[in-house]
């Protein structure tokens, strides 16, 4: 199944529930079970340059922030 932009925003945050939810990029890539994680990579940069993503560090880690819906 591939990755899909949605998939990555709602595990990353639930508007209701955790609106500043923090993921780092070690539990995308397990969560999205990736091997391979250059098309993660280009999403990720793709949804930081629209600002729907802000790129944050958790325990010494990449990590990323939802920043709009």
């Amino acid at each position: 199944m591939p990755i899909r932009k949605i998939d990555i925003l709602n595990f990353i945050t639930d508007f209701r529930k955790t609106p500043n939810e923090i993921k780092s990029l070690s539990e995308l890539k397990a969560h999205l079970k990736l091997t391979d994680d250059s098309a993660l990579l280009s999403m990720l940069e793709e949804m930081k340059q629209l600002r729907t993503l802000r790129e944050v560090e958790k325990n010494g880690e990449r990590a990323f922030q939802v920043t709009a819906k």
